[in-house]
């Protein structure tokens, strides 16, 4: 089984980055042959700052590893360092129908949130398309915002084979949990550094617990029961605490007595002794120098040898060889 997944770096990761893909990313280089990748060609939809694309990059890569994804189990690389992904997104370009494209609800989400359109936001899919195809994926793991992308790859994919001949690409599975699908920000909205409301994933100390004392919550006073039905302190204890602990929490609710200044503690001490072990990963490897670029240079060297198997065969298929 061949699993594939990628992360943008536009930015410091965040729990929603954390549950959302790398946790059964992590999970999963267990049990298949695993790519994983940076995907700094989809950044470049928004971001136009070299220096911090550098920047945001390198973080990722020590912010992934640091969180157990090894290198051994796991091929990791940037995107870029395997040109293949865009010729190969061309080619898919040059079959897939404008209302496709159109009928993507995540464009015009994000230019309603203020992201100026181009060219490379409205054909993002498709390169998401050629990103998973390349690999002759099995399975993706993908965020519950990310599936809509996955059946516009199915069905690209899908259009290639009956264009060019059954067997030119693979078509993949999605894998969604969707338990922890979408994890919800300090505002209730979905956790995205576009909206503002994130936790990130190696906070400082103080400054987490900040952010979560800011989580948004009801008037209810600290003598009565508090409602549990959309609690967004229970929806982000449920990802950090045993299923025992998380109950307990529950009936704390559930009882009153208890001001939600008191849960939103409990919340912080859980998240910050849940990334302990990933934080001291994480001042490990940066004490190493070099190990972050060995890791990417020699992942890209291996996922290239796969995407030119694909590319040589879809360019049989469509007459290019």
């Amino acid at each position: 089984m061949r699993i594939l997944s990628g992360l943008q770096p536009t930015g410091r990761l965040h729990l929603g980055n954390y549950f959302g893909m790398m946790q059964p990313a992590l999970q999963l280089q267990h049990q298949g042959e695993a790519l994983y990748f940076i995907a700094d060609y989809h950044s470049l939809t928004s971001l136009h700052d070299a220096a911090v694309l550098r920047e945001n990059v390198r973080n990722l890569a020590i912010d992934f590893l640091a969180c157990g994804l090894d290198p051994e189990k796991a091929i990791f690389f940037r995107q870029s360092s395997v040109p293949e992904h865009t010729e190969l997104a061309w080619i898919l370009s040059c079959v897939t129908p404008m209302p496709m494209l159109e009928n993507c609800t995540s464009f015009k989400d994000k230019v309603a949130h203020g992201f100026v359109p181009n060219h490379g936001l409205f054909a993002y899919p498709v390169l998401m398309a050629a990103d998973i195809l390349i690999y002759d994926s099995d399975l993706v793991p993908v965020g519950k915002d990310q599936k809509q992308h996955l059946e516009v790859t199915r069905d690209i994919a899908s259009k290639m084979n009956a264009t060019f001949g059954e067997g030119t690409l693979k078509v993949p599975k999605p894998m969604i949990r969707e338990a922890t699908a979408i994890v919800p920000g300090l505002d209730g909205q979905k956790m995205s550094k576009s909206y503002g409301n994130i936790i990130g994933l190696f906070e400082e100390e103080a400054a987490l617990k900040k952010k979560i004392m800011r989580i948004v919550t009801d008037a209810t006073p600290v003598e009565a029961p508090k409602p549990t039905e959309g609690s967004l302190i229970l929806q982000m204890y449920r990802l950090v605490t045993t299923d025992e602990e998380y109950n307990a929490l529950v009936a704390d609710f559930q009882k009153g007595g208890a001001g939600y200044g008191d849960f939103k503690k409990r919340l912080f001490e859980k998240t910050w002794a849940f990334f302990a072990e990933a934080r001291e990963k994480r001042e490990a490897i940066l004490s190493q120098k070099g190990y972050v670029e060995d890791v990417l240079h020699q992942g890209a060297a291996k996922a290239r040898a796969y995407a030119q198997q694909t590319l040589s065969r879809v360019r049989l298929a469509v007459g290019l060889d």
